[in-house]
């Protein structure tokens, strides 16, 4: 087997996912890059070429355990371990609490918490037989900061910095380093494909103004986007650093919106904050 490092990155076809592949790949990692739809990976591999950098691309669709079970198994089996593994792949669900039916709740958790969950647990076995690894999970402010009509999005991914951060102590006894990353605002496909089909509902006619401005402030992108390559990069750094740590921001705006709310001890302030968005 090579000695080279070997890192499985989930939601690899656009955005932050295929930046922190081509990233990886970059640094001599042999890179696994995983998507739901391998048709999709024109991209990527287009990226990789103008590189000079190569990459495995498989199919995995994080809420399928079959899928989740064969592709880490053939993992270990080609290359003898996962040195690194990185949660990218995420949806976001728009809706507040009672827009929001049963259905949406579970496709949000589906994938942004029990996919991470699963694969995670997976990984660690080989990880800490080997004494030692990566586990880089892509949050976001808003696994720190709620904000309205993102309820379903927002609690998936306190969901996972909850697990994480439990999990991190443990795994440090086995050599394995957890870390969560959080962008702010970043100029990826999730804004444009946040399914929105939950504001349409809208009991006693109470919630079509306020819907109304949520679906301003996404139309706005919410606020000035940094680009994925940027926030890739502190990906990259987060799964590769000599000195890992927990929690990583990928900007200066997200450094504000998470330092705001961890400081946050009665979290009036940051109520207050969010509360813009409806104004």
């Amino acid at each position: 087997m090579s000695d080279r490092k070997v890192a499985v990155v989930t939601g690899t076809s656009s955005g932050i996912g295929l930046h922190t592949a081509v990233g990886l790949a970059r640094r001599d990692i042999r890179v696994v890059a995983t998507m739901r739809d391998t048709g999709r990976a024109g991209q990527l591999l287009d990226t990789a070429g103008k590189d000079g950098v190569e990459l495995a691309v498989r199919e995995l669709d994080v809420t399928d355990r079959d899928a989740r079970l064969r592709c880490l198994d053939e993992v270990v089996a080609e290359f003898g371990t996962i040195d690194i593994l990185v949660n990218n792949a995420g949806i976001s669900v728009a809706g507040s609490l009672e827009q929001l039916d049963d259905a949406a709740l579970q496709k949000q958790f589906e994938v942004n918490f029990l996919g991470v969950a699963a694969l995670t647990r997976q990984a660690l076995g080989p990880m800490r037989r080997a004494g030692s690894g990566r586990i880089v999970t892509v949050t976001s402010n808003g696994g720190v900061i709620g904000e309205p009509f993102l309820d379903a999005y927002c609690a998936s991914k306190f969901a996972v910095e909850g697990l994480m951060q439990s999990l991190a102590p443990v795994a440090a006894q086995f050599g394995i380093a957890v870390s969560v990353v959080e962008p702010a605002a970043v100029e990826t496909n999730i804004v444009q494909n946040t399914d929105l089909r939950c504001l349409g509902t809208d009991p006693d006619g109470q919630y079509g103004p306020l819907t109304e401005k949520f679906l301003r402030f996404v139309a706005e992108g919410f606020g000035t986007p940094q680009s994925p390559e940027d926030a890739a990069a502190v990906v990259v750094e987060a799964a590769t650093s000599d000195t890992p740590r927990f929690r990583w921001q990928t900007s200066e705006a997200a450094v504000e919106s998470v330092g705001l709310s961890l400081r946050d001890m009665d979290g009036s302030t940051v109520v207050s904050a969010t509360s813009d968005i409806l104004r």
